[in-house]
């Protein structure tokens, strides 16, 4: 049974919204109906149906600038989704400080900054307002070579949860946290389509999401669906990952 959501005359702002899984969040507020920006640190050939804002997510100056290009637009803004973010495979031993200061600030601080930008637009709207962390199942497991990556993200979801009690009851904020994805750099991550096969066995669902999938999901919690929702940490895992003891023996 396929239920559509109408997110019709909504403003949706998405960070890093041209390519991943940003990509298939910005697809599905799209086909909900919603005006959508995206913005990235360089200009891009926006997505058809949305239109771009180039920002640097980590500069206070360009953040607030583009949060009023938005407005100034569009009108209101109705929904943020903080998906800006990630982190290459490093050993924490040999990381230097200043890698490790980056990737904090990128996945952590950044969202921080544009949600503060946000809220104060949305809690003068009447309606209110949406954010939406994207977060990674990565905050609440060892997650050995991208430990500042994990360390950030399991930040941001207690962040998630102190923001919807602060900026409550005009603006709602949630997280997902998301598992294995496929995107342009699945080969990248994970190896060949034989790799990929063995790590897919581990999931319970038996595949890894696509992008779509994960902007359903931030597309529900930005909806009336989800006007109770606030606080949460909603898994987008496909089940989550079985205990290694399970495969030893």
């Amino acid at each position: 049974m396929a239920l559509a959501l109408d997110l019709s005359g909504r403003v949706v702002l998405v960070t890093g919204g041209t390519r991943g899984i940003g990509l298939g969040i910005t697809g599905s507020f799209v086909s909900a109906g919603a005006t959508v920006v995206t913005c990235s640190r360089s200009e891009v050939e926006p997505v058809d149906g949305t239109a771009h804002v180039v920002c640097d997510v980590r500069d206070p100056d360009a953040v607030g600038a583009m949060v009023d290009e938005v407005v100034g637009a569009h009108g209101p803004l109705d929904v943020l989704v903080n998906n800006a973010g990630g982190a290459p495979s490093t050993e924490a031993a040999t990381a230097s400080p200043r890698f490790h200061d980056k990737i904090v600030g990128l996945n952590l601080l950044s969202p921080l900054l544009v949600s503060q930008a946000a809220n104060a637009v949305m809690q003068g709207q009447p309606g209110g307002g949406s954010i939406v962390n994207i977060s990674s199942i990565s905050a609440h497991r060892p997650a050995p070579t991208i430990a500042a990556y994990a360390a950030a993200k399991a930040g941001l979801d207690s962040l998630t949860r102190s923001l919807a009690m602060e900026w409550g009851p005009k603006v709602r904020v949630n997280a997902i946290d998301v598992g294995l994805c496929r995107t342009e750099q699945t080969d990248d991550h994970y190896g060949d389509d034989a790799r990929v096969a063995a790590i897919e066995r581990t999931i319970p669902l038996g595949r890894m999401a696509t992008p779509h999938e994960v902007g359903n999901v931030a597309v529900f919690l930005s909806s009336d669906l989800a006007s109770y929702v606030s606080g949460a940490r909603v898994a987008c895992d496909g089940g989550g990952e079985p205990p290694v003891f399970l495969h030893v023996t």
